[in-house]
């Protein structure tokens, strides 16, 4: 369907005219010229723009022009004040993304509590913190604040589920851009959160800073809605949006959660869909393969005995193979970090923030090189102590075969006193 996209039709010379125009025009800002200059030759010499060109387009300037992803972050906003209404309507003869429980519609139902978390309550309790900087205000500024810190699994379905569909289709650029300015935003809300707790006085600053989240926000409900969903809904098939809407509940809802269970049209009843015959080949498959045995140099396990042990260990483990693909995770009852099985087969790189890649490059680098076999870090999350480890894998030969992800919540573990020796 994505060629279905955009719905004028234009020769291959005129779209990539109009490409070069918006890569040019793109330049022009990161070369320091206003949105006004720039706006209005938009407008005079390239009219409407889809989705598919802002994509081309953001691909060119990072892949093509050597534009580092963090500065078409700092343009992000620019050009979609530029944009903003000159992006044309996608008309589709079927609209499942409109029934609830559709990934699209559950994102968009979260979107609309988030408009009114930050343009009502927060813009609210903003202005009368402006006139009068009380103890009661700051409180409910406290609290706004934590309710908009569950945007963080808004971001986490987008980032975990639909950006690794995208990639499949050689979708990589928006996705890069859009992930940075998430965890801006989520660090954004953290820092100032931070300082209402510890209000110095600097009423002004924390003024502009609140203004700036609610318009943060505002600004990535736009994106997603006019550049990432209705991009996605060109790509994507039916079987992926039921793999997602299927995943989502590992990480969670924002503010709200689906109306209903999605039932595809071709879904014969809402607890039975239509399997294909690949699909029953490879449930198959796996059944045969689960009736199967394993032979280790210390003992033999089945399948299910293996998964059944990986699963009930403490911790949580990935392993991804000497060519930096995730290819396992543990599916424990309590994940400390979300995994859905979207990353299977996706690059360790597009599964992290882009401004943390170097650090994940260098350290594979290390364990491809012999450099380090591995390497060690822990961080505070709340009550948890997360101990994450990282090991190079072996083979015989000492040959590098992958690198194995170690993460265990280990505050427990640190509390232990004395001794034990009688079973509870």
């Amino acid at each position: 369907m994505s060629e279905l996209i955009n719905n004028r039709e234009y020769t291959v010379p005129e779209q990539g005219r109009r490409q070069e125009m918006l890569k040019e025009i793109m330049k022009d800002l990161h070369a320091g010229k206003s949105v006004e200059e720039v706006k209005a030759r938009f407008q005079e010499a390239v009219g409407d723009v889809t989705v598919e060109e802002i994509s081309a387009m953001e691909h060119m300037l990072m892949e093509e022009e050597g534009i580092p992803v963090s500065e078409v972050q700092r343009l992000c906003s620019v050009h979609t004040a530029i944009f903003k209404g000159s992006i044309e309507e996608i008309h589709r003869p079927s609209k499942p993304e409109e029934q609830p429980g559709h990934p699209v519609h559950t994102f968009k139902l979260e979107n609309r509590e988030l408009e009114r978390l930050v343009n009502f309550k927060l813009e609210l309790h903003s202005d009368k913190f402006r006139e009068d900087d009380n103890a009661e205000i700051m409180y409910k500024l406290i609290e706004d604040l934590n309710l908009l810190l569950d945007i963080d699994k808004h971001y986490s379905r987008k980032e975990n589920l639909l950006f690794p569909y995208l990639e499949k289709y050689g979708i990589y650029g928006p996705t890069k851009v859009m992930w940075g300015v998430d965890d801006a935003i989520r660090a954004m809300i953290k820092e100032v959160k931070g300082k209402l707790m510890k209000y110095d006085g600097d009423k002004e600053t924390l003024s502009m800073d609140l203004t700036r989240i609610i318009s943060e926000v505002n600004e990535m409900v736009f994106k997603e809605e006019n550049i990432l969903i209705p991009m996605a809904l060109g790509k994507l098939t039916e079987d992926e949006w039921v793999k997602i809407a299927e995943e989502s509940d590992e990480i969670g809802f924002c503010l709200t959660a689906p109306e209903a269970k999605w039932v595809p049209e071709r879904a014969s009843s809402p607890d039975l869909g239509t399997v294909s015959s690949e699909e029953a080949e490879q449930a198959g498959d796996a059944d045969q393969l689960r009736q199967g045995f394993i032979k280790f140099d210390t003992g033999i396990l089945s399948l299910a005995q293996l998964e059944g042990i990986m699963n009930h260990l403490p911790i949580d483990l990935t392993f991804i193979d000497e060519n930096d693909v995730v290819r396992y995770f543990s599916h424990g009852k309590e994940r400390i970090f979300a995994r859905t099985k979207a990353v299977i087969g996706r690059t360790v790189q597009n599964c992290h923030p882009p401004q943390s890649v170097h650090i994940v490059n260098e350290l594979l680098a290390d364990f491809k090189s012999g450099k380090k076999d591995a390497e060690d870090f822990w961080i505070a999350m709340g009550d948890k102590f997360i101990y994450i480890r990282y090991f190079a894998i072996r083979g015989e030969d000492d040959q590098y075969m992958g690198t194995l992800e170690f993460t265990q919540n280990i505050a427990p573990i640190r509390a232990l006193e004395g001794q034990k020796r009688i079973m509870s």
